[in-house]
């Protein structure tokens, strides 16, 4: 099976293509930007995204969109994280975060599905909380102020287990279910 992704981003295309292709379904890349919306709220980000990129393409098609909802500033920033991160980067990120009383954080992924007549979602989570100080490899975005729970190093120091963790991953998983049920 064939499934057509509207991304840009290199990680979670090499991460679709990993977890997807363990399944047996190749991923067909659509590297089309999307002004995204603006705003906190996930589920709409997905939905605007997801009903653009099948305007553009036309055929069934999925994007992703991943954020930190941090519990002490009532789920802020949400959809907006990149923006949010884009400002802050990791050192000024886990200063202002890491430091609070309460850091605490969920890691959501949620994937928009188009099959040409439906749209459907899929969401992941991973709780945890955001680092005092960056930690591990700069690589992905938040990976290195990202602490799950039960853990007491963040996704960057992780390492390979981090994929077995994501948020990502739980999303795409729950994609795949419903990918088999047809």
């Amino acid at each position: 099976m064939k499934i057509r992704f509207a991304s840009v981003n290199e990680q979670k295309i090499r991460d679709a293509e990993e977890f997807l292709g363990k399944s047996g379904i190749e991923i067909v890349k659509f590297p089309v930007r999307i002004v995204e919306t603006q705003t906190e709220d996930l589920n709409q980000l997905v939905s605007d995204k997801l009903l653009e990129a099948f305007k553009l393409i036309g055929k069934p098609v999925f994007v992703e969109h991943s954020g930190l909802f941090i519990n002490s500033l009532n789920g802020f920033p949400g959809g907006l994280t990149q923006t949010f991160w884009d400002r802050l980067h990791a050192v000024r990120f886990s200063d202002l975060i890491g430091s609070l009383d309460d850091p605490s954080a969920v890691a959501r992924t949620l994937i928009g599905y188009c099959d040409g007549r439906k749209r459907h979602f899929f969401k992941g989570e991973v709780t945890g909380k955001i680092s005092r100080t960056p930690a591990g490899d700069q690589g992905f975005e938040w990976d290195n102020v990202f602490v799950p729970d039960g853990y007491s190093c963040t996704f960057a120091e992780l390492g390979g287990v981090h994929n077995d963790l994501s948020m990502r991953r739980r999303a795409l998983d729950a994609f795949i279910t419903h990918l088999r049920r047809g």
